[in-house]
């Protein structure tokens, strides 16, 4: 009897004990418990929740948003959707001259570079064109998303986390102009006439460090094409120096560097750029394909790549809804193929951009919680690996390279002002993984919030307890079992099928290893709600069925109330 009381009396200290160190790490941080959402349970759909503070309150996810794009991406297009640029001809090929133009069309590869124009080229040239006596046409027209080069979201309209979408990107629209003092060079890292450089640099003999190690940069738009102009001393004695911007349309940029690259490969082309769609008689020359989705998912949630996500966003309006994309259409496509898939609960959702570069977006820890259940019970570790590793790679790299946390989350962050989130998968000590979302939107967010998720995330790492089993309810003289508990609580409901749907609704409750006690089952009937208990491996507790799935979200809310907020809808 003695080791039964202690089995118990240690199941409950570490029942309330999580969630009652967490609480103190709230209060330490001096951030209100209303500002904070915090949901951490056992990973995988049924999992069982550990901690729950305002887990249904609307906050502003900033970055984090990027998995509900990135996710839904896997989902309808797969690991290894390669994003397409197509190449076309006019007019007839004959003995290397191609009387007519070279046409290109755009559908959002936001990978796109300079680094591809050498195999462009080659298979341009395997085709046998020597010379283009035409134009190069670029097609933009899959996306509808105008002209504007930054989001406007903050004043730094010139960073490359401002950039905004186009169907025929090069360089995620990024302009590099290289300065190296010590040779007295300055020049554009690749042939682009959308720009020019003014240099008014003074190269003094200073060592190169505060003002003398970096040029004065001011950019105008006054004039036809933007001027970048260079100003002040530097040192003689800095190398190069990378200026980096959001200048000029990147279908522009394209064109510059695809005709230089061309030129350079002993193909002249007499025509210039001309924006507009393929015509119906121009012919295929070939396709160029990007790098497998995987990677293009990675690097978007990794490195937290805005344009990624918007395109990635933009492509799935198109792929559901049809071209030409809209954000709209994205939208709508990401929350549909996430609902579809039961990757998304109820309650307030806005992804806005998909990228998280927004103050109307909106999401909760429950939700986000939800989807990446899904995503773990769909693709297990080659989804988990598309986050940043903790002190490995990442946004989390240098945040957790020397602690306990290092190689044991999974996560992907969210920064803008009064914001500081992040959600994935934390791995305990015993190789326990859970499914963790911190949401902290208050003036003191940034570094609060931050330490305050570093240490739930210490703590959950340093834990070495397995899952627990529930006390047997023989240990405590009970002999119940699912035949008597049905004959002493009521029948298993009547399932009322709808002849015209094929779907029944159920709440379940609860899972267990051994069959609960009766005060558990009472808590239902107080609420009136008929409910069953079905047993394979475990005892899983069910309310319904229900033919209307609204009438099994009203009976969810009902029991998450009173019974168990972790308790979910399953269709049958």
């Amino acid at each position: 009897m003695r080791n039964i009381l202690f089995v118990y009396v240690l199941f409950s200290l570490w029942l309330y004990a999580l969630p009652q160190a967490i609480l103190e790490e709230v209060r330490k941080s001096g951030i209100a418990q209303k500002d904070v959402s915090i949901y951490i349970k056992e990973v995988g759909h049924g999992g069982k929740v550990i901690a729950s503070l305002n887990v249904d309150k609307a906050r502003t996810p900033a970055s984090v948003v990027k998995v509900l794009t990135t996710y839904a991406a896997l989902l309808k297009l797969g690991f290894d959707y390669r994003w397409p640029t197509k190449f076309y001809t006019t007019g007839r090929l004959r003995q290397g001259v191609l009387k007519g133009d070279l046409l290109i069309k755009g559908f959002g590869d936001p990978t796109l570079n300079d680094r591809d124009l050498n195999d462009i080229v080659a298979k341009i040239r395997a085709k046998g064109i020597r010379r283009i006596t035409g134009n190069i046409v670029i097609d933009r027209s899959y996306f509808n998303v105008g002209t504007k080069n930054n989001s406007g979201f903050d004043k730094n309209i010139y960073s490359a986390y401002n950039a905004m979408p186009d169907a025929m990107m090069f360089n995620e629209r990024i302009s590099t102009v290289c300065v190296t003092p010590n040779k007295k060079s300055v020049y554009k890292k690749n042939q682009d006439g959308s720009y020019k450089i003014v240099n008014r640099l003074k190269y003094v003999n200073k060592p190169c460090k505060g003002r003398y190690s970096w040029p004065g940069v001011a950019i105008s738009h006054s004039q036809s094409i933007p001027t970048v102009t260079l100003k002040g001393s530097i040192s003689k004695r800095c190398g190069r120096r990378n200026i980096c911007n959001v200048l000029t349309k990147p279908y522009k940029s394209f064109y510059y560097a695809l005709k230089e690259k061309l030129r350079v490969k002993g193909i002249k082309v007499s025509g210039t750029l001309s924006i507009k769609k393929i015509p119906r008689n121009a012919k295929s020359l070939f396709t160029y394909y990007s790098d497998s989705l995987e990677k293009i998912v990675s690097k978007t949630a990794k490195k937290s790549n805005n344009l990624y996500a918007r395109h990635l966003l933009l492509l799935l309006g198109a792929k559901v809804y049809g071209a030409p994309a809209t954000l709209q259409k994205g939208r709508n496509a990401i929350v549909k193929i996430l609902r579809s898939k039961g990757a998304l609960g109820y309650g307030t959702l806005m992804v806005d951009n998909g990228c998280g570069l927004s103050r109307i977006a909106k999401i909760t820890a429950k939700n986000l919680a939800e989807m990446y259940d899904n995503a773990y019970d769909r693709y297990g570790s080659r989804w988990m690996k598309t986050l940043s590793i903790a002190g490995i790679d990442g946004t989390i790299k240098r945040r957790f390279r020397h602690t306990v946390v290092k190689n044991h989350a999974w996560m992907k962050t969210g920064t803008v002002r009064n914001v500081k989130n992040i959600g994935g998968y934390v791995k305990n000590k015993a190789g326990k993984l859970y499914t963790v979302v911190i949401l902290v939107n208050s003036t003191r967010a940034r570094w609060h919030g931050a330490k305050l998720q570093n240490e739930i995330m210490k703590w959950l790492v340093k834990t070495k307890i397995q899952p627990l089993k529930r006390v047997s309810s023989q240990a405590n003289g009970s002999k119940n079992n699912v035949k008597n508990v049905f004959s002493q609580l009521g029948t298993e409901p009547m399932a009322y099928k709808d002849p015209q749907r094929d779907t029944l609704y159920y709440v379940q409750v609860g899972s267990f290893r051994q069959m609960p006690k009766k005060q558990y089952f009472k808590k239902i009937e107080a609420l009136r709600l008929r409910y069953s208990v079905r047993h394979v491996n475990n005892y899983k507790v069910l309310v319904g069925a229900y033919a209307d799935k609204n009438d099994a979200i009203a009976a969810l809310k009902k029991i998450r109330r009173n019974v168990n907020i972790g308790a979910f809808i399953v269709k049958m």
